[in-house]
């Protein structure tokens, strides 16, 4: 049995993520079983610059954080060495750094194992689907992109019978000077 100042400690731990993982939109859990330590320093640096989190986590006080944020079905999963990363605002950068970080490094074993979005579980799949998809940034692009462009359609058409108009204008007015 563990000592009574051992376990509020871990109570407070439990207390602390579970907190982390209700504030977090998305969360990507992982196993870092083999990574070097160059390779681990350069993904920490790459989650933190996001703004995302990133910690190794004893599988027990996981599961005990999970539950009390409310998120069930990542249990299966919760073996062997397990991290977590955690955001609070970006939904993809997150799981496209990990799942990039694991297509790239086929010689660390860094794998994703599954992850979560608002509470609910992605499997490995669903996670690899979120990693492909475009940063928050190109789909604002795309989208102001789309509305812009009836926009320039329509001056472009504008500029057209403008010119036709003008054109036309000119030839009348140059055909009444020769007249006169």
């Amino acid at each position: 049995m563990p000592s009574k100042k051992v376990l509020e400690e871990k109570q407070q731990v439990v207390a602390d993520l579970a907190e982390q993982l209700k504030k977090s939109c998305v969360g990507v859990v992982v196993d870092y079983k083999g990574i070097s330590v160059a390779d681990d320093t350069k993904l920490r640096k790459e989650l933190r610059e996001s703004g995302d989190q990133y910690k190794v986590v004893k599988n027990t006080l996981l599961k005990l954080a999970l539950k009390e944020a409310g998120i069930d079905g990542l249990d299966p999963v919760l073996e062997g060495t397990t991290a977590v990363a955690l955001s609070d605002k970006d939904y993809v950068h997150a799981a496209k750094t990990l799942y990039t970080f694991e297509k790239n490094n086929k010689g660390a074993t860094l794998k994703v194992k599954a992850g979560f979005i608002d509470g609910k579980v992605l499997s490995k799949d669903d996670v690899a689907e979120l990693a492909t998809l475009p940063s928050k940034e190109e789909l604002v692009a795309k989208a102001l992109g789309s509305l812009n462009a009836p926009i320039t359609g329509f001056v472009t058409v504008l500029n057209g019978t403008m010119k036709a108009l003008v054109i036309a204008l000119n030839a009348i007015a140059e055909k009444q000077g020769v007249e006169a």
